[in-house]
Order: structure tokens, then C-alpha cells, then sequence
């Protein structure tokens, strides 16, 4: 049985979220460029997570970890852009930026980590 991953599962789950919200903003807004954004950004954190999970050494896992961070980033920033172009309510931003911050800051202890091991060798 595989062991849970915590940032894993929290990066899937988050996606999903997103997922579903920029769904809902295309069905009730006819909006598709700033939701598109999201889907793509919050999806990519846990794909990339994925593929660091299968990477061929640690610098490459360290690569993959470091392009989910940025990608995490990025979600944050629409984030924000969305709650002030009025497509998403404070709460809904509220509810989104609770998750991100906690996979911002799961993916920046590993990352560092990581990097202190790869300094050790």
C-alpha cells in the first residue's frame, strides 16, 4: 500500500477545485480566458508533482518540486486577479488562497530539503 502524500493529495484535491469553479465562471460568465488560466496553473502543481515522483535523480525531482512551486504562484496570482475583476467572490479567494498558501508552503519545505541534501553530496 502506498503511503499518503500529503502534498499530493492536496494538490489534486485543490485542482479539483479549481476546476470546478472555473467551470461554474464559464457556464455563469461566459468567461474563458481568465478561468482557462486557472485550470492550467492548478492543475499543473500536482502533474508536475507527479512526474517528480518519477524523476531519475534528485536534482531532477528538485526541478519538477521547484516548477509546482511556480506554478503555485502563479494560481495565487489569479487568483487574486479574479477576485478583482469581480469573478470571484472575497470568499471564494478567501477559500482558494487558504489551500494554495498551504501547498506554497508544504512545496517550499520540500524544495528546501531537497536542496541541503543536494548540498551534502
Amino acid at each position: 500500500m502506498e503511503r499518503d502524500n500529503v502534498v499530493q493529495r492536496k494538490s489534486f484535491d485543490f485542482a479539483v477545485k479549481a476546476i470546478k469553479l472555473s467551470y461554474s465562471i464559464q457556464e455563469k460568465r461566459n468567461e474563458y480566458d481568465l478561468s482557462r488560466q486557472l485550470i492550467r496553473c492548478s492543475s499543473s502543481i500536482g502533474a508536475n508533482l507527479e512526474e517528480a515522483m518519477g524523476g531519475y535523480s534528485d536534482k531532477d525531482f528538485l526541478h519538477k518540486v521547484t516548477i509546482s512551486y511556480k506554478e503555485a504562484r502563479e494560481t495565487d496570482f489569479w487568483i487574486r486577479l479574479m477576485e478583482k475583476v469581480g469573478l470571484i467572490s472575497h470568499d471564494e479567494k478567501a477559500e482558494l488562497q487558504k489551500d494554495i498558501k498551504e501547498i506554497l508552503r508544504l512545496l517550499g519545505a520540500i524544495r528546501r530539503t531537497m536542496k541541503n541534501k543536494l548540498k551534502k553530496k
